[in-house]
């Protein structure tokens, strides 16, 4: 493969930081004419008010701003800081807002999603994964051609991998060494070295190699996280105390090639287990970097359980913790038959992997405030683009109608985001503000 850099000034409708919306994405409204992003704002719509066609996902202000300022805060507390995952939102006014909030930098994914994030301005930035295709090294090596002020990070865990990044840099002699962090992984979970030995020899050969600098030590506990605070803590423990056996070996042979070791893990859901552990204490400056990237929105299933325990290890109340910022409008089109109400949202545009939404609120149609629903009303099955609400019924009285609206929270942010373009962000009276854009 030859390197060459084809790299083009995006047209101005596909600006990443302000790109044109229209009535080609789903959730703008056919009526109006297309309008930047940054305008959105203007336009004086209200989702209540059926300004916009439903189904629609959307951001609310006040938490967002809650979430962002929450965990910079934590992570400020513990001393170490916060690089967040940007394939929750792979959004760049979110990527924005997360730095301008205090971000060391962004995590990604894969290399596409570094790109978007590179071209929305981040300058710091990990992979969290492993990339081992030609066509991926020579995207990274791109990049860093094109920005000098670039930083990118990813992962190794074998040799076969090791012997890939060689065999790609031997043919490319004008490549510069790609910084990588060696993963520390867990049995029977993903990628990651397993044994302490399998580190240790692969650590020693990253050191002798020309086509890599070996500059910290990873891990991601998420996959084991339970729920329970003793069995969770009893996993991070044992993970972590691999992890910094590992740091230290690394350091006392003088493994790393950097001014400052990077020593990173955490998902979302028991972030606070590993961020104590971040900073082992080493010959050389060592930085802290916590990759949670689901506290920006939040969410009202799994992430609500899972940082409940969070915040009673914390000794959080519930009105400092996160909040969930983000839900998906639908409006009731049938009610074939009692108990049963089909709104219209679907597989297509809300999380389900996890679990399925939760309805929260509800307004008549007309109506410009928002209630809570009944504590029976359950989303019980999903179609690609049909919901079935059902309820108890002792809640007949209280039924949904046909044109009623009814409010979603979601489980897991990350597959909500990736079916939308764009999302309005709207005050708590459902008034339009502002507005993302998402690449995925």
């Amino acid at each position: 493969m030859t390197m060459t850099d084809t790299t083009a000034a995006a047209p101005a409708d596909q600006d990443f930081n302000d790109p044109l919306l229209g009535s080609n994405f789903k959730g703008y409204p056919r009526t109006q004419p297309p309008r930047r992003r940054s305008e959105v704002g203007a336009a004086g719509w209200n989702v209540l008010a059926g300004d916009l066609p439903l189904p629609l996902a959307v951001l609310k202000r006040e938490a967002l701003e809650h979430n962002l300022a929450w965990m910079q805060s934590r992570v400020r507390e513990w001393g170490i800081d916060l690089a967040p995952h940007g394939k929750t939102t792979m959004s760049p006014q979110l990527f924005q807002r997360q730095l301008d909030a205090g971000a060391w930098g962004l995590t990604f994914a894969t290399v596409t999603q570094l790109a978007v994030g590179v071209a929305a301005g981040a300058r710091r930035t990990l992979i969290a994964n492993q990339v081992v295709s030609d066509e991926d090294l020579a995207g990274i090596q791109l990049l860093l051609q094109a920005h000098a002020d670039l930083r990118v990070v990813f992962l190794v865990d074998s040799l076969a991998q090791l012997a890939l990044i060689e065999d790609w840099s031997k043919r490319h002699s004008e490549s510069v060494p790609f910084e990588v962090m060696l993963e520390i992984g867990v049995e029977g979970a993903r990628t990651g070295c397993r044994t302490h030995d399998e580190a240790v020899a692969l650590a020693t050969r990253l050191r002798a190699s020309d086509a890599v600098k070996l500059v910290g030590i990873e891990t991601y506990e998420g996959q084991g996280a339970t729920g329970s605070s003793e069995a969770d803590t009893n996993y991070a423990n044992t993970l972590m105390d691999r992890v910094e056996a590992i740091a230290r070996h690394c350091d006392t042979q003088q493994l790393f090639e950097t001014d400052e070791v990077l020593v990173s893990a955490g998902g979302s859901a028991i972030f606070d287990l590993v961020a104590g552990r971040l900073k082992p204490a080493l010959n050389s400056p060592v930085r802290g970097l916590l990759r949670s990237g689901c506290y920006v929105t939040h969410d009202h299933g799994f992430y609500k359980r899972m940082v409940s325990a969070v915040d009673e290890r914390l000794g959080c109340d519930c009105g400092e913790s996160l909040r969930p910022a983000m839900e998906v409008w639908a409006t009731v089109q049938s009610r074939p038959e009692p108990g049963l109400a089909i709104l219209a949202v679907g597989k297509r545009d809300i999380s389900f992997d996890l679990s399925m939404p939760v309805p929260i609120a509800r307004a008549a149609r007309g109506m410009l405030e928002a209630e809570a629903v009944p504590a029976g009303w359950k989303i019980t099955a999903l179609n690609d683009q049909h919901a079935y609400l059902r309820w108890d019924a002792s809640e007949e009285a209280q039924a949904p109608v046909v044109g009623d609206r009814v409010g979603l929270g979601i489980s897991h942010p990350c597959t909500t985001f990736d079916k939308w373009h764009w999302m309005p962000v709207v005050e708590e009276n459902y008034r339009v503000s502002d507005a993302v854009a998402m690449h995925f």
